[in-house]
């Protein structure tokens, strides 16, 4: 059996062709926009599917440098800590807490369902942490980012475990928490309000032009803020307790956006910020889901179906919850 290494150039280059594949397939294939299944979940399923194959019949392994992963995943949350708006937030009112006290409710179940399951299996308790709220709140892009900690942590496969599962919740999310979204809106005739944009953009972006101006102060800003998260990554690390490079991304993000709802002097370019972000997702999304070795899920394909049945069956309003859910809104995961 022969190899094929291709370095972080060509993984990347590939990684466009799987979102171009999957961008194509979506076009024709109704039920995969009816679900609003994501691009980069579509075409890099296909493709990992193609290399566990080869792989396996012995024709031959071809290896992906996966280095940029975490660049691009940084830019995704950096992006998502920009909502982070505490001015924003107290508009959400009571109900902001209500959720915020099921979703931990929600959280403390799916785990602790997924080791109670491992441990009667006899398999490892990790499994059932790879298969609870990283991927199922946390969706595709927080697997990935959380898998290396699950490796390092002693769960060989940890990445490919937590994205295969978050790729099931993406599913069943969709399945139910399209159509429970779908009754709430018809049966309490909601509306968009006048705060919708403004939770992403602000008041004053809602209307900005985008510019190249804009779009490069954006990019300067993104990468800047990179960099001081990685500086709070590494404060992060000096508590013992291990985070993902994302956490510090998120924090400094978040702390820029609310100094600027307060502080005009930081005008952070928000429309042009998201767009940086949503486009590192779907970049990130195709490299993670093409890197999956599926072929290490062989022995773990029974205890992961029994989890991951078990906690759709018994607490199917979560799916409605988790960012998997949120997902069937739109044809891209938003940021």
């Amino acid at each position: 059996m022969f190899e094929i290494s291709l370095n972080v150039y060509y993984t990347i280059a590939i990684a466009v062709l799987v979102l171009l594949l999957g961008d194509l397939i979506k076009k024709h294939v109704a039920v995969l926009r009816k679900f609003c299944i994501p691009t980069p979940v579509v075409g890099g399923v296909i493709f990992s599917v193609a290399i566990t194959v080869l792989n396996v019949s012995g024709v031959c392994t071809v290896s992906l440098d996966s280095s940029f992963n975490e660049f691009f995943s940084l830019l995704f949350y950096a992006g998502i800590g920009y909502t982070a708006s505490w001015k924003l937030l107290k508009k959400g009112g009571p109900q902001v807490i209500v959720f915020l006290i099921l979703s931990s409710i929600l959280v403390v179940f799916q785990n602790g369902l997924g080791v109670i399951i491992c441990k009667v299996m006899g398999v490892d308790p990790l499994v059932g942490l790879a298969c609870g709220s990283i991927p199922m709140v946390g969706g595709n892009g927080t697997a990935a980012a959380w898998g290396p900690v699950l490796e390092n942590a002693g769960l060989e496969a940890g990445t490919t475990i937590a994205t295969a599962a978050a790729t099931f919740g993406l599913v069943a999310g969709a399945l139910l928490g399209g159509p429970v979204g779908r009754y709430l809106i018809e049966h309490n005739n909601l509306k968009p309000s006048q705060d919708t944009n403004a939770i992403m953009f602000g008041d004053a972006e809602e209307k900005a032009e985008v510019t190249e101006k804009r779009m490069t102060s954006a990019a300067y800003q993104v990468l800047l803020t990179v960099g001081i998260g990685t500086l709070i990554s590494w404060a992060l690390e000096k508590t013992g307790v291990e985070f993902p490079a994302s956490v510090g991304a998120m924090t400094a993000a978040a702390i820029l956006r609310n100094i600027a709802d307060h502080n005009e002097k930081l005008d952070l370019k928000l429309p042009e910020l998201a767009m940086i972000s949503n486009i590192s997702l779907l970049v990130f999304l195709a490299l993670s889901m093409m890197t999956m070795k599926l072929w290490q899920l062989i022995d773990l394909a029974l205890p992961m179906i029994v989890i991951l049945l078990a906690r759709w069956y018994s607490w199917p309003f979560s799916e409605s919850l988790s960012p998997s859910g949120s997902w069937a809104k739109t044809s891209t995961p938003p940021s």
